[in-house]
């Protein structure tokens, strides 16, 4: 990440310190919170994706654990939401540890196939167990974040949205510590040419383990916000609408920089929004999404944070 792009992600969390002040209705502020909970699933995914080179396609898998955790825990062991947001972390990471252990010495499309079965799995054993995940219908009525007599609720949504754009800050401040550590570049090395990793004394799949170990924490924990927030689980946040988009947030942006995936999920969250209102489009939005992922991977390779770093240049030079 260039001194460009630091300056440039730390004025736009400035700005988004301030946007509560700006807007204060509960519509513009949820839409906030969900891309909030997107860009960190995103970054998290672009840890193992774009980092890692694993092609991981069951991340979301990930999101879903943490999703069904906190809504049981608080469903039926009365747990306080904020300890089960976290417990979503925990057992997105046990299940991380789980499917890396068979694709950790697997290549190409079979970690694909591996990845992706494990999350229709996931949503299979939540369709199975209705009685503890509801089915088909989920579990509703979740109980609402507080703090002391303090409903988040209230105020439209201001608690909500600090709550959201804080667990965003920490996770990308974490990745990308993460990304300029010597794991980090042992995983560069790892992704670009295991063979060479390898005769260095880098184990490739201890590596692989970790890394989806590590990205599986804050995308529990983000399921974990969504399902207290949204006070629903349902199955369909396996779902390949769901995954497809966040996918196309991580190759929009930049697969492997961390910061583009937040900024393509930003704006790609807004954009389906403005798109759901427009009369027939509700359901298109996603091809005309899909449309734009061909496009940029046709286009710009390296995303759309790769357009930024040559306007920054061309300004430099002029």
């Amino acid at each position: 990440m260039t001194r460009n792009h630091c300056l440039f992600a730390l004025a736009g969390l400035i700005l988004l310190l301030l946007v509560p002040f700006v807007f204060t209705d509960s519509y513009t502020r949820h839409v906030f919170i969900v891309a909030f909970i997107y860009a960190t699933v995103a970054a998290n995914w672009d840890l193992s994706l774009g980092i890692g080179g694993l092609f991981n396609f069951g991340h979301l898998a990930f999101f879903g654990i943490g999703v069904y955790t906190a809504a049981m825990l608080t469903s039926h062991l009365d747990l306080s939401p904020w300890l089960a947001i976290l417990a979503g972390g925990a057992t997105a990471a046990g299940a991380g540890l789980l499917i890396s252990l068979p694709v950790a010495r697997l290549k190409g499309i079979y970690v694909v196939l591996v990845t992706f079965a494990f999350g229709q799995l996931c949503m299979q054993i939540v369709l199975s167990q209705g009685d503890l995940t509801g089915g088909a219908e989920g579990l509703v009525r979740l109980p609402y974040l507080k703090l002391g007599d303090y409903n988040f609720i209230r105020d439209f949504k201001f608690a909500y949205y600090y709550v959201a754009l804080g667990l965003l800050t920490l996770s990308v401040i974490a990745l990308l510590f993460i990304a300029r550590s010597p794991f980090g570049l042992s995983l560069r090395a790892v992704r670009d040419n295991p063979e060479y990793a390898q005769s260095r004394g880098i184990s490739v799949a201890r590596q692989r383990v970790l890394v989806m170990v590590v990205s599986a924490v804050f995308t529990g924990i983000a399921g974990g916000l969504y399902a207290i927030y949204f006070r629903v689980a349902s199955p369909e946040v396996f779902g390949f609408s769901l995954g497809t988009l966040i996918l196309s947030m991580v190759l929009i942006g930049g697969a492997g920089s961390i910061l583009g995936p937040v900024f393509a999920a930003l704006a790609l969250t807004f954009l389906t929004e403005a798109m759901a209102g427009v009369r027939g489009l509700e359901e298109a939005r996603f091809i005309i999404v899909a449309v734009a992922m061909i496009l940029v991977l046709r286009l710009v390779p390296s995303g759309a944070i790769d357009i930024f770093s040559r306007l920054t240049r061309a300004g430099r030079n002029s």
